[in-house]
């Protein structure tokens, strides 16, 4: 029980800290991400290459949607 308060604390924080909406937690919550890694991917002022979380959690989601499609339409093709 007070595992998942901590839990909840730690996501709500990355929520705060990264400007993330609940769909993007809803995106890194399914793919198994941990709140700690998203506040360490912040970009700092230095890193301007780097992404803000929310839109490299949405490019990792959609990317790995894009993968299980074509895993799903090649066993499909493969079972006929």
């Amino acid at each position: 029980m007070a595992n998942n308060l901590k839990k909840d604390a730690e996501w709500a924080e990355a929520k705060k800290r990264c400007r993330l909406n609940e769909e993007t937690i809803k995106m890194a919550k399914e793919m198994g991400l941990n709140p700690r890694s998203l506040i360490k991917n912040i970009p700092s002022k230095r890193e301007q290459w780097k992404a803000p979380v929310s839109v490299w959690i949405q490019e990792m989601y959609q990317e790995r949607q894009a993968k299980a499609l074509k895993k799903k339409a090649r066993k499909e093709k493969a079972a006929e």
